[in-house]
């Protein structure tokens, strides 16, 4: 990534000078209070491929992670190289603004989601954090994080 990380002053976006990003947030409660976590729609897929396969791939992705095993994809379930049987997961993402040196976030969340016994995997971007639960517990994971926010509001 170029320019300042997210948490360390305004990154430009696309929109650079037309809209520029708020102020992220730092402070833990006002985090998690704010997250307002919101269901993507669509089931995806991990899966993880090799570099020559990532600029076919990259279109339909929603997220990429280089691995020392290959590169990560999170693509749409339905896409033909989600294998057969692969977990089905959906999306929350957290409305909250939060700073990548924040602290406490992630830790709530997944508190919170392991209480239930829900599974969990987080993906950071430069505005927003992005949960991936398995899409038959998503509902329940949905209201668990909103909840949270309530208690902590």
């Amino acid at each position: 990534m170029t320019g300042a990380a997210r948490g360390s002053g305004p990154t430009p976006g696309p929109n650079a000078g037309s809209n520029p990003l708020p102020d992220p947030v730092r402070e833990t409660r006002a985090m998690i209070a704010g997250m307002a976590p919101r269901p993507v729609p669509g089931d995806v897929c991990f899966v993880t491929v090799g570099e020559a396969e990532v600029t076919a791939l990259l279109p339909s992705a929603r997220a990429m992670m280089r691995e020392p095993e290959g590169v990560t994809l999170v693509l749409p379930l339905a896409h033909p190289r989600c294998p057969d049987g692969a977990l089905a997961l959906r999306q929350i993402t957290l409305a909250v603004q939060s700073a990548l040196d924040g602290v406490g976030l992630t830790a709530a969340v997944s508190s919170a989601l392991a209480a239930r016994a829900i599974p969990c995997n987080v993906i950071a971007g430069a505005c927003h954090d992005h949960l991936f639960v398995p899409a038959a517990r998503a509902e329940e994971a949905q209201q668990t994080l909103a909840a949270l926010a309530d208690a902590t509001g």
